[in-house]
């Protein structure tokens, strides 16, 4: 990935925090294989930045960052405490009517970079999740993890037979134009590609405190590849 211009990634800045919308395919610590990570770039853009957390590297969406030492503490503290409001959205196959249905299965966290759900040696993680709108074959849900485990949306989706489209690693769907678009046609010697070519997963909001007590709130707008995703389900159905 080239180097991206860190401050068009900025949501809400103030003293202490830096609120970014992370493009998909970037990864939020240091990664071998790609010369540029999100933690690198706040950090020529602010030499004390730190990240107070992370998203999975194909995951897009608002992501905070401490400009100092006190900040990243109460963030990490708020954090720790269950106290930050997440909300993300999540493309799942099938027709699902939800409205704050709680997932409450725990984790256990295995050592190839995946996880599972284990209720003997995992640990405790709840999402509460809700439909936002449903499309022929396909629902759009907000997921509020309430607990912070690696995956967990991911999983917890999953596990109840709703794995996110273009999850491959726990078990889910592409999602093609043939599958929406009636009589649809395929170029003869082509081969058609996928809708969107990552885990359809975006974290679209982040509420927390700030060091004065108060309300910090950002919304991260969809990058291109959701936005076009959602735009031919919205043509299509």
């Amino acid at each position: 990935m080239k180097k991206l211009s860190f401050s068009a990634l900025i949501l809400f800045e103030n003293d202490d925090y830096l609120l970014v919308n992370k493009p998909p395919l970037l990864s939020s610590l240091e990664d071998r294989a790609e010369p540029w990570n999100l933690q690198k770039l706040a950090t020529e853009y602010c030499s004390e930045a730190q990240l107070a957390h992370r998203l999975d590297k194909e995951t897009s969406g608002v992501l905070a960052i401490a400009k100092n030492p006190e900040a990243y503490r109460s963030l990490a503290m708020q954090f720790e405490q269950r106290e930050v409001k997440k909300v993300y959205h999540a493309l799942v196959k099938g027709i699902h009517d939800f409205k704050d249905e709680v997932i409450d299965l725990p984790i256990k966290k295995l050592s190839m970079g995946a996880v599972k759900i284990d209720k003997r040696e995992g640990k405790a993680a709840s999402t509460v999740i809700s439909t936002v709108r449903t499309y022929r074959g396909y629902t759009l849900l907000e997921c509020r993890p309430v607990s912070g485990r690696m995956h967990q949306i991911r999983i917890h989706l999953s596990a109840k037979g709703m794995p996110i489209i273009s999850d491959h690693l726990y078990h889910g769907d592409d999602i093609y134009l043939s599958s929406l678009k009636p009589k649809y046609n395929l170029k003869k010697w082509t081969e058609e590609l996928p809708l969107i070519k990552r885990v359809a997963l975006h974290a679209a909001r982040l509420e927390f405190k700030g060091l004065s007590g108060e309300q910090i709130v950002a919304e991260a707008p969809y990058p291109k590849d959701f936005e076009v995703l959602i735009k031919q389900l919205d043509k299509y159905s």
